[in-house]
């Protein structure tokens, strides 16, 4: 693999109307889950991308299976079991600006991940393993999972990327602290929103966090600032990369896990920080302009259309 991920994956009820959700009587089903939208993101981009996972054995776990093993993903590391029905999450748009998320993740089919379930081969087998913080969100043992992973990763000199992605509606700042700051030592790449890193380390400035970063050994770090683009710090380098802005944006949910998906594919590929950052940034603008979370998420060749590479034709 290229790349693996870790994570739960839940069926996303996306309303085919606007306004509060009592008053909204049809949706459509999709798939949402932030790893797993990652997953798809590096698979569409030309890697060769594995996730791991657990759904529960039903027709949702069934579609968002055969959903994942559609895009290229491997999935033998994802199993159905009994007893646990996959998670749902209804969105709520209120306008572009304002969209709330009801998650229904209670007995959680992740609930049943052992330890032992993490395959040593399987993860020394890869050139990167990306985590972020929803996983160990869902439920208390999630965490001691996440780090055997990110500890065999760190053993076998694979590229641990963390994007923090905190829920305050799954668990407490202050839960979160503690337990996302306990995979920072074993992280090579941070990339974190301004609000994740004001909870996590403290502080937006980057600076700070590049000071921060050092007492847990990281010396790569990404700082998303939406609409105000992105500022990068790669061994000594730091660059504040411009937005790539978007014609409308539609729905802004998956926006930073196309960022991640598009800063991976660079590290990959060993592109220079610069490039790098206008690469994510373009596939963060891409995702925002089409409904879904992960539907927007470009091929290699919509890239070159939208960084200017390659004209596209309609007709």
């Amino acid at each position: 693999m290229d790349v693996i991920t870790i994570g739960d994956a839940l069926i996303t009820m996306n309303p085919q109307t606007s306004g509060p959700l009592r008053f909204v009587n049809t949706f459509e089903r999709k798939i949402g889950g932030a790893e797993l939208n990652v997953a798809i993101g590096c698979s569409r981009l030309g890697l060769k991308t594995g996730w791991i996972s657990r759904l529960g054995n039903d027709e949702f776990g069934r579609y968002i299976s055969s959903y994942a093993r559609g895009e290229g993903i491997d999935t033998s590391k994802v199993e159905l079991v009994n007893g646990f029905p996959t998670s749902v999450y209804f969105k709520e748009i209120l306008n572009e600006e304002r969209i709330n998320s009801y998650y229904y993740r209670h007995n959680s089919p992740t609930n049943v991940f052992k330890v032992e379930d993490i395959d040593e081969e399987y993860v020394k087998n890869s050139k990167v393993v990306h985590i972020s913080g929803v996983f160990p969100a869902i439920n208390d043992t999630n965490k001691d999972i996440v780090l055997q992973l990110v500890k065999l990763a760190k053993k076998n000199n694979v590229i641990v990327t963390f994007d923090p992605n905190i829920r305050l509606k799954l668990w407490s700042g202050e839960k979160a602290k503690a337990v996302l700051q306990s995979f920072l030592p074993f992280v090579d790449v941070l990339i974190t929103g301004e609000e994740e890193a004001e909870l996590l380390l403290g502080s937006t400035n980057i600076e700070e966090l590049i000071e921060l970063g050092k007492h847990y050994d990281i010396s790569h770090i990404v700082l998303k600032r939406g609409e105000k683009g992105a500022i990068g710090y790669k061994g000594g380098e730091l660059i504040d990369a411009s937005p790539v802005i978007s014609s409308k944006i539609v729905d802004t949910i998956g926006a930073g896990d196309g960022f991640a998906t598009g800063y991976i594919y660079s590290l990959i590929n060993d592109w220079s920080l610069e490039r790098s950052l206008r690469f994510a940034n373009a596939v963060a603008c891409y995702v925002i302009g089409v409904p879904g979370d992960n539907e927007g998420l470009p091929y290699l060749e919509d890239m070159a259309v939208i960084l200017g590479e390659k004209e596209q034709i309609t007709r």
